[in-house]
């Protein structure tokens, strides 16, 4: 400390004669790309820390700061919330902002890595009184586990069997009121006794292109990244709706304009680097358009069955059930009819090819 005080000492001598001497300099000029209030560290996190900054999902936004505004008035623990919807769109990221608006502490874990009850119960000695327990992927949670949490959601108690047999006995710990918020991709793989004992839930939707682009904008500026707003409304054309798909391609055309646009990212260099990783207008990859081809070169277009496809193109039937699919039916591009997979009219044209015909069997006289 007193070594600290004489170097303080000494910076002020120096800036007592500096004054003396010198007249008073001009502060730095700003810097170009200005930056966001909540982005004072300036680091290279782009998940929002305040609900201020959620940009997009405007209905889930506005219901959620009514849940928040009546826990903080009754000072109670807000409802358990389940939040449902596609990968990418921001499951996690509203997870991590509520027990920030709450001033409260927030704890996470993976539900497929709960593998049994003592799992979980680290989290629930740890939870204090309001805070967040975040349970990804909860659609995954061993039946063991699941049921195991039924009394701590409703009643906030664990109960614990000691020993076997007829001298076993049980344990009610009570536990302090905490919140638990799950996320998943497949609400329908959950159980109803499971997803009943949630009391708020939120569906998250997909983004619309000026959303998309905003919120570009607004992550190019963490990044210390100078883009033009018509390069950021290209790569959100390009992201099929999903904040994490925008983030990934801005990060791509944040490396290209670094290696070959002096680090501007313009229109044409979005362009150039979206076509450079085979990212169409419409937001198509290399993998959507092989299985569009491969339905209309191989299966004249269809249909098709989800095996055959798989085996044609040497890729798991999962991958494509779950990854490229459901794309591709949001877009108009593919059809699922009873008889297998067919494509549209509006892939052939997207693509600008004709459906070949399929070969005539002929007759039998």
């Amino acid at each position: 400390m007193a070594r600290q005080r004489i170097i303080n000492g000494d910076d002020e001598s120096r800036k007592t004669s500096a004054s003396s001497d010198e007249p008073p300099r001009k502060p730095p000029a700003p810097p170009a790309i200005e930056f966001r209030p909540d982005d004072e560290k300036h680091d290279d996190e782009l998940r929002p820390q305040k609900l201020d900054d959620v940009v997009g999902q405007r209905k889930a936004v506005e219901r959620l700061r009514i849940m928040l505004d009546a826990a903080k008035k009754r000072n109670e623990p807000l409802g358990h919330l389940l939040f449902d919807g596609p990968p990418g769109l921001g499951k996690t990221t509203f997870a991590t902002v509520i027990p920030k608006e709450l001033g409260v502490d927030f704890q996470i874990a993976s539900a497929p890595a709960l593998t049994a009850p003592k799992d979980v119960l680290p989290y629930l000695t740890n939870a204090s009184f309001g805070s967040v327990l975040f349970l990804d992927e909860i659609h995954r949670l061993p039946p063991a586990v699941e049921e195991f949490l039924y009394p701590v959601m409703e009643d906030f108690r664990v109960d614990i069997a000691l020993g076997e047999g007829m001298n076993a006995r049980t344990i009610n710990m009570p536990l302090k009121k905490f919140t638990v918020i799950g996320a998943t991709t497949r609400s329908g793989l959950l159980t109803a006794p499971l997803r009943d004992r949630f009391v708020n839930r939120l569906h998250l939707d997909f983004y619309d292109d000026d959303d998309l682009a905003e919120i570009v904008d607004r992550n190019a500026r963490k990044l210390r990244t100078e883009i033009e707003s018509d390069a950021s409304a290209e790569i959100s054309k390009r992201s099929r709706g999903t904040p994490r798909k925008a983030n990934n391609l801005l990060y791509w055309c944040r490396d290209y304009a670094d290696s070959r646009a002096k680090g501007r990212i313009s229109v044409d260099v979005a362009k150039l680097a979206l076509e450079m990783i085979e990212v169409d207008h419409v937001g198509l990859d290399e993998l959507d358009r092989k299985y569009l081809l491969t339905l209309i070169n191989i299966f004249a277009g269809g249909p098709a069955g989800l095996t055959a496809i798989a085996h044609s193109m040497s890729c798991p039937s999962d991958t494509l059930e779950d990854e490229i699919e459901p794309f591709l039916l949001r877009v108009g591009f593919l059809q699922r009819t009873p008889r297998g997979r067919v494509v549209t009219s509006a892939a052939l044209a997207h693509l600008g090819i004709a459906i070949p015909e399929a070969p005539s069997q002929g007759t039998l006289f």
